[in-house]
């Protein structure tokens, strides 16, 4: 799924099953497919962005995230963390080929809590 130059992408993480998601717009090209998971349960999700581009990733599983910190830096980008439960990819300007990061987050659902691992895939045109 393609959007406009400022699109955003949601990495949402909160029910089982496999789907795509996609925000208001507010990054450039970007889409997302995610393995949806539970607090305590891993997850992975598949990006497309453009060279040089940039997608956000909110994190959001149900209840409340008390922590998160990026495990593993992607190789041909640049991560940040904006806010608790708020990231923001940003593409290597040039580079096209793949890149993988890593976020670890904890937080408290309605039924359960725990640590949960969100690895990243990102497609990079």
């Amino acid at each position: 799924m393609r959007l406009s130059n400022v699109a955003a992408l949601a990495l949402i993480v909160g029910t089982q099953g496999s789907m795509s998601a996609s925000l208001a717009r507010a990054a450039s090209d970007c889409s997302i497919s995610t393995t949806l998971a539970d607090w305590g349960e891993s997850s992975t999700s598949n990006v497309e962005v453009v060279s040089g581009g940039s997608c956000l990733f909110p994190i959001r599983m149900h209840g409340t995230v008390s922590s998160s910190d990026i495990s593993q830096k992607p190789l041909h980008g640049k991560l940040k963390r904006l806010d608790t439960s708020t990231y923001k990819y940003t593409a290597k300007r040039g580079y096209k080929g793949s890149d993988t990061f890593v976020i670890k987050a904890t937080g408290q659902g309605p039924a359960v809590s725990g640590t949960s691992v969100i690895t990243v895939h990102a497609e990079i045109k």
